[in-house]
């Protein structure tokens, strides 16, 4: 009789070490999961505490980044997000590139637990009521992004980010196209020392907080 049919030995396999793929110590998982989630709280009791005007002088010293940023708008396929939760409120923005001649898109959460997809948007869409009540463009029009404007409830800095905890912007990174531009913007108490990146988080190339950095 061997080790295994006795009761010792090795686990069988690794399926209980695998999280989305990916090999992690559980230990360390779940105390990353524990660190993650307290500084989410944190993170959003300030969002809730800045004033709406504030929040609007933010968004545009955001706005102005991006413009610095993207050196050429006509012609590209740029996403962004619809603001929820406190975050940076970009429309004004989206406006804008819209009639410079972007082509503006919207994330999309076709099903629980997969990439979204990103679909086409202008001023003028009629909106509905996605998952989690988010609107998204009524009229399917599905495009692959060039940009992805990412919002950030944190960032560390190596920009690993922080966000709602869902998974959705990490599954949807992992399968983008080589040379698709990722830009965080958030906050300017958003900045972490680190978020202890695991395997499946993807830094972002630039991050654009509303204290006018850069990184």
């Amino acid at each position: 009789m061997n080790e295994d049919e006795q009761g010792g030995g090795s686990e069988p396999c690794f399926a209980h070490m695998v999280v989305d793929g990916h090999v992690v110590d559980p230990d360390t998982a779940r105390d990353v999961a524990r660190f993650r989630k307290s500084e989410r709280q944190r993170l959003y009791a300030l969002r809730k505490a800045v004033p709406l005007e504030q929040r609007k002088h933010m968004a545009a010293v955001v706005a102005d980044g991006l413009d610095r940023e993207i050196a050429e708008v006509e012609g590209a396929v740029i996403a962004v997000y619809w603001p929820i939760r406190g975050e940076l409120d970009l429309r004004g923005w989206m406006n804008e590139v819209h009639l410079q001649g972007a082509t503006v898109a919207l994330p999309v959460v076709v099903e629980r637990d997969q990439p979204v997809a990103f679909h086409r948007w202008s001023p003028d869409s009629t909106m509905r009521r996605g998952i989690w009540g988010i609107p998204v463009p009524e009229t399917v029009h599905s495009v692959e992004p060039d940009i992805i404007v990412i919002p950030l409830l944190g960032v560390d800095e190596n920009r690993f980010r922080l966000g709602n905890g869902g998974g959705y912007y990490d599954r949807t990174l992992a399968r983008m196209r080589s040379g698709t531009i990722c830009i965080g913007v958030g906050h300017d108490f958003s900045k972490l020392k680190t978020i202890f990146p695991m395997p499946w988080d993807i830094p972002m190339h630039r991050v654009i907080l509303s204290d006018g950095i850069v990184w």
